[in-house]
């Protein structure tokens, strides 16, 4: 088995599902093993034995975090530091999936993989907690996207579930890219290939491998243009009003701090020669898939 999976069921591991080889691949879901328990994890990888473990299992409710603080440090720091020990083991390669979130949005120019984060809420600062631990493994890759949407809970199927609703209102001065979960496995699948990360090489490997790549659908806009292109695509006759981040915290006091730009600059995956196609195309195919 070379290349172990962790959260299957979520939105990137059910693309890693549709993009990676399923005769070399594990694909693990909490039924298997939970990421909090590190014996469990420790004893399921360490029997699979695999040159890679693609590390997508997280508590990714951004407002959730804020409310279960002690779930979101035992799932996306401890977990990860479970997944991170079994990788030391038997000397496999890590890849871990992080987020825009670990940036707090002042730049206002696309975040390079070199800048220092700063993250504004709890989901961001338990991501990068999670990325201070994977950097210590001597193998590894720390992926970072934003603005998933793919097969699950999204903001895409959010947006459509409102759309009986006549009017609603979406925040505008919120700025990120919106990420095709599907364009992201392939583009993880191609710095595999590209860096085989291989299990015949894994012994024999002379030099630590680690890198920090940002990867998301090109262009950028605010999650009320996101809404409005959902609707036109779909041919939504929904009212959809813009609402500043201020304005929606008064309606919705408990929900996290996000950055008011969090776009990621993916040049260095360009050297690469992985091109990312712009997030509405990517989008138009997501919605014609249901």
């Amino acid at each position: 088995m070379e290349i172990l999976v962790t959260g299957s069921d979520g939105q990137l591991g059910k693309a890693l599902q549709e993009v990676l080889p399923k005769r070399n691949c594990f694909f693990a879901t909490r039924e298997d093993f939970d990421i909090t328990d590190r014996k469990q994890v420790v004893y399921q990888i360490t029997s699979v034995r695999p040159a890679i473990v693609i590390h997508t299992a997280a508590y990714t409710d951004v407002d959730g975090c804020e409310e279960n603080k002690e779930l979101a440090y035992r799932v996306n720091v401890q977990g990860t530091e479970n997944i991170a020990l079994a990788c030391q083991k038997i000397a496999a390669t890590m890849i871990y999936i992080s987020t825009d979130y670990v940036f707090d949005g002042r730049k206002n120019t696309p975040y390079n993989e070199e800048d220092k984060p700063n993250p504004l809420s709890v989901y961001g600062k338990t991501k990068l907690q999670g990325e201070e631990i994977v950097k210590k493994l001597p193998k590894h890759y720390i992926i970072r996207t934003a603005w998933l949407f793919g097969a699950g809970k999204n903001f895409v199927q959010a947006i459509l579930k409102l759309a009986p609703k006549q009017e609603i209102r979406v925040v505008n001065d919120q700025i990120g890219s919106p990420t095709y979960a599907l364009d992201l496995a392939k583009a993880i699948y191609k710095i595999i290939k590209i860096s085989n990360l291989t299990f015949a090489q894994r012994a024999s490997a002379a030099k630590a491998e680690s890198q920090i790549y940002h990867i998301t659908n090109s262009g950028q806009c605010s999650w009320y243009e996101l809404a409005k292109e959902i609707a036109k695509l779909k041919g939504l006759k929904l009212k959809i009003l813009p609402i500043s981040s201020k304005k929606w915290k008064k309606i919705k006091p408990d929900s996290a701090k996000r950055p008011k730009y969090s776009v990621l600059a993916t040049k260095k995956i360009n050297s690469l020669g992985i091109k990312m196609r712009p997030w509405q195309e990517a989008l138009l195919d997501y919605l014609k898939t249901f």
